[in-house]
């Protein structure tokens, strides 16, 4: 799309990536109706190089969607149906004796597991115990598996889209914080409308469903991460980024009251780290070059609902993470823009210019 050894994001690039955001939508329309947000939010978690968490009731086509986004994006794909006797060695592969019968000895040889793929489905991710929900905290964090003292490196771009039924808990190991930290989206599959739900019964069922064609390949896609990584961020952008993470920290003096009452824990560096990193990637796909605070605001809900733990009187109010995030949103002051000042955007913009939060 670029010259991956210049920093810079021209008009032309830009247009790539809104044509590269549109055939993806259209392709993915063709069989997923409806899901325009959580369709838009993997995109920008995928693009940041991130994981993300799907939760909805059975029966969203949650599964569908992520397997459909990977035959958009030409990747290769594994399923990993989780379930409670399921062992580590089950999810990264394992070591195995063979016999080398032109030298007349043994040797192990590793196997790769299903999570040697570009994109990788971990259905109901929460009926395993948290000893194989931790097989995968390596691949995601390191993008490595470690098997017999050896290291193995996975394929880019790799990542961990996982679901959970939120109805069923009787059977589930909820995933421990230090988990759910690494996925950068906790995403909230809804219901249909009554006009989507009508279009799916269309849809499923009157003939075959049909296939989405490859849309971006490998290449393209790593490329697309780097951008995002040179996307330039403005100080007042940043700052707003900082302010929003620790006022979800009961402990912090800037929380606000309400925080302080109803949180337990809050979002830790990491998703100070995630906000910035979706902002960047939402403001490239909305076709800008330069992140403002309303893409800091497009991607709090998802970067946020799983690190704000709420204590026991909130919910037993009926407070969610959600409530509390749409007041911190409120309240979380702007700081003055300084965007057309700071030195950095025009090093990395080119020639597109530069646009920045008013």
């Amino acid at each position: 799309m670029t010259d991956s050894n210049a920093n810079t994001i021209d008009k032309s690039t830009l247009d790539k990536i809104q044509e590269a955001r549109k055939k993806l939508r259209d392709e993915l329309s063709r069989v997923i109706v409806g899901q325009e947000a959580v369709i838009d939010q993997l995109l920008i978690c995928m693009f940041s190089r991130g994981h993300a968490l799907l939760v909805g009731v059975p029966g969203l086509a949650k599964t569908l969607l992520v397997r459909s986004l990977a035959q958009a994006l030409d990747l290769t794909f594994s399923r990993i149906q989780f379930t409670p006797d399921l062992m580590p060695a089950d999810v990264t592969g394992t070591e195995v004796l063979q016999e080398n019968r032109d030298l007349g000895t043994r040797e192990f040889r590793f196997i790769p597991g299903p999570i040697f793929a570009n994109v990788i489905l971990g259905d109901e991710i929460n009926r395993t115990p948290p000893k194989t929900q931790a097989a995968l905290l390596e691949a995601m964090q390191e993008y490595q598996v470690t098997s017999g003292g050896k290291r193995h490196v996975l394929d880019q771009p790799f990542f961990v889209l996982a679901t959970q039924n939120p109805i069923e808990q009787e059977g589930t190991y909820p995933l421990p914080e230090a988990q759910l930290d690494r996925f950068m989206f906790l995403i909230t599959v809804d219901y249909p409308t009554r006009d989507e739900e009508r279009q799916i019964l269309r849809l499923t069922t009157e003939g075959e469903m049909p296939v989405p064609r490859p849309v971006l390949s490998q290449a393209e896609i790593l490329e697309v991460q780097r951008l995002v990584r040179a996307v330039p961020i403005s100080d007042h952008v940043l700052e707003y980024a900082v302010d929003l993470s620790r006022r979800t920290r009961p402990s912090e003096g800037e929380a606000p009251d309400f925080v302080k009452s109803s949180v337990t824990w809050g979002g830790g560096p990491r998703a100070s780290q995630f906000l910035v990193l979706g902002a960047k990637a939402n403001a490239l796909l909305q076709g800008r070059t330069a992140p403002n605070i309303d893409d800091v605001k497009a991607v709090a809900h998802p970067v946020l609902r799983h690190r704000v733990v709420t204590n026991f009187a909130a919910s037993a109010e009926g407070i969610t993470s959600d409530h509390l995030i749409d007041r911190l949103l409120d309240s979380t002051p702007r700081h003055a823009s300084a965007g057309l000042d700071d030195a950095r955007l025009p090093k990395v913009l080119g020639s597109a210019g530069t646009q920045s939060d008013r």
